[in-house]
This record gives C-alpha cells, structure tokens and sequence, in this order.
C-alpha cells in the first residue's frame, strides 16, 4: 500500500524537469498540479519562468494540462492566458478525472506523467491511474486551510518511506 504513494522521481522544482528527459522515458503529456507546483497557491498569474517552462515543453512536442482540485475561477485565470487545457475541481486522488485527462490528450497512461507537490492527491492519483509521477518540493510553506491537514498525513507518510529506504527527501 506504501507503494502507491511512492512516486517515481523526486525534484526541487518543476523547472528541474525538461522535456528532452520526458521525451527519453517515452513521456509525451504532462498533467500538472498548480498550486504549490507552477505557483504559489496564493499567486494568481504564471510567471515568466513558468511560461518559460512551458514554451520548452511546447518546443519539444510534449502536452501539458494544468489539473486542479480548484476551483473553476482560480485555475480559468491561470490557465487560459497560457493557453493551456485545464482541468478544475479534478476531485484528485480519484482516478475518473486523471483518466478523463489522459482521453482528453490521446495518450496512453504510461505516455503520461503526473507532476504535483503532494503525495495524498497528485502522486497517490497518478499511481493509481497508471501514470508516472514526479514530487516536487512546495513552492511556499504556507498552504490553503484545505492542504494543512494533508502535509501533516503526508509528513507520516514520506518518514515511513524513508524510514523503509524507499525515498531520499529533503526540503
């Protein structure tokens, strides 16, 4: 069961991932979580480095989703101005909007990887659905009255799979 919040690769930042290492491993879609992922939870707009990111994912031929548990309002005036598709409200872990994504860009689950800043609803929801799944370290320490109670399941959980030599983490 530990496994399923174990995620393949673990970095400091989404700007650690590049696209020519995702087109390596066969990667040709990226679902990516917003808050605390591509932004501070609390910044409203991309910003250039992010656009940046996503101009190199775009280059190189590689879809990015922005997937939200969100509201629409919040992730609407994120995205769109990036021209990106969205998903809103995504009600992550549960797999039915992650499969939704994965028909929404035409790619199989192992062309796809999940990029998100928490194990209970980005890693555990992309394991679950089949995806590949890369932890990045929170933007920000603070979070949404929402995630507060997640960061101190998840604190639990990453000791436990350090503890059982699973994942090297550190903040």
């Amino acid at each position: 069961m530990l496994k399923l919040f174990l995620p393949d690769l673990c970095v400091k930042s989404v700007f650690e991932i590049k696209a020519e290492e995702l087109k390596e491993k066969g990667i040709k879609g990226v679902i990516t979580d917003l808050d605390n992922t591509l932004v501070a939870w609390d910044e409203k707009h991309a910003t250039e480095e992010v656009q940046k990111w996503f101009e190199e994912m775009d280059k190189s031929g590689i879809e990015v989703m922005i997937f939200s548990n969100n509201n629409r309002s919040r992730v609407e005036l994120f995205a769109e101005p990036l021209n990106r598709p969205y998903v809103y409200q995504a009600n992550k872990p549960l797999k039915r909007a992650f499969k939704k994504a994965a028909r929404q860009m035409g790619f199989k689950p192992d062309e796809i990887v999940v990029i998100g800043d928490q194990l209970l609803t980005d890693i555990l929801g992309g394991n679950r659905s089949g995806f590949q799944t890369t932890l990045v370290v929170p933007i920000v320490d603070t979070d949404a009255k929402i995630t507060k109670l997640n960061r101190k399941i998840e604190q639990k959980i990453m000791r436990l799979l350090e503890k059982r030599g699973l994942i090297k983490w550190k903040n």
